[in-house]
């Protein structure tokens, strides 16, 4: 039994729109989603123990079950348990270059690239849809970490209708290191602020669901129109987090001042990115940026948009 080493990209939201709440506590969203060449790398082998052990070398990353990781790891063993007992316990060694608890889906992309690997290493052949519905059970995120690209994500996110991958376009993130922003905090806040915007009816639901699939976002990354799709990024958690993060509230500032096709915060935060047409313009913004904000706790990183989710290396 060979082991794999597997590349496991971040992603970005282009669009996040809070249309309702549902019965699962989660929220109704119509997201766009994009994967960028950001990436951490995994590498899992047979350890010749019954034990799952994970091993890390930056501080902020948990190494027990808290891990999305060795949870994808643990949920493998529970659906497959044949293939455990002939195949036995992994090792999993992460290289973590996607900044922590920044938005960026680093959690659910390495769990997709357990599910990846394991699938490989225990020879399951599953399907991408099978991978998918595991990914379910682990986090809204980690479905779309599997195969990335471009799509548009629907229900609490996992619902995914891939479109025209879109990778012709750069990105500048910038995100402060002693800032975390938590997901559940953000959504909850928001439900307590515009819960009188949610749609109840579930065909309204439906129907904002496939406005977005026809309408002018959709075309424009068609196009590859990254004007258009500057000015059409949108993200509805912006208004809860900005104003009780100033930081992250004047780095969005800036970064928009420079230039650029569009910034937005992704996700929840509180990393916030600007899309740009080339790398050189991506470069010249965060060395402008960084000027402006002479801050040691302020990280950069200059990526391009890509097409692909889970890799092997």
């Amino acid at each position: 039994m060979k082991p794999y080493t597997l590349i496991a990209p971040a992603k970005i939201n282009l669009y996040l729109e809070i249309i309702g709440d549902r019965l699962d506590g989660y929220h109704e969203l119509v997201m766009i989603l994009q994967s960028i060449e950001l990436a951490d790398r995994l590498e899992i082998r047979p350890n010749g123990t019954q034990h799952i052990r994970l091993h890390c070398d930056h501080p902020q990353v948990p190494l027990d079950a808290t891990n999305l990781a060795y949870r994808a790891a643990q949920l493998m063993i529970q659906e497959f348990p044949t293939a455990f007992a002939n195949y036995g316990g992994i090792d999993i060694t992460l290289d973590k270059r996607i900044p922590v608890a920044a938005g960026l889906a680093g959690g659910s992309t390495n769990a997709a690239a357990i599910l990846v690997g394991l699938d490989l290493m225990w020879e399951l052949g599953l399907t991408l849809p099978a991978l998918r519905r595991l990914g379910e059970k682990l986090g809204s995120d980690v479905p779309f970490c599997i195969g990335g690209g471009t799509a548009i994500a629907t229900g609490r996110g996992e619902k995914l209708d891939p479109i025209q991958d879109l990778d012709n376009l750069w990105v500048v993130l910038a995100k402060y290191n002693s800032i975390a922003v938590s997901t559940p905090w953000a959504y909850q806040t928001y439900k307590k602020q515009f819960v009188e915007t949610y749609i109840r009816d579930h065909g309204e639901v439906l129907s904002r669901s496939s406005e977005v699939h026809s309408g002018p976002f959709v075309q424009a990354i068609t196009q590859k129109n990254g004007v258009k799709i500057g000015e059409l990024i949108h993200n509805d958690l912006e208004k809860i987090v900005l104003p009780e993060y100033p930081k992250v509230a004047q780095l969005r500032d800036i970064l928009q001042q420079l230039g650029g096709l569009g910034t937005m915060m992704s996700g929840s935060g509180p990393t916030v990115f600007t899309l740009c047409e080339s790398k050189i313009e991506a470069e010249t913004i965060k060395k402008q940026a960084k000027e402006m904000i002479n801050d040691p706790d302020l990280e950069f990183w200059v990526t391009q948009l890509s097409s692909s989710g889970i890799q092997v290396e």
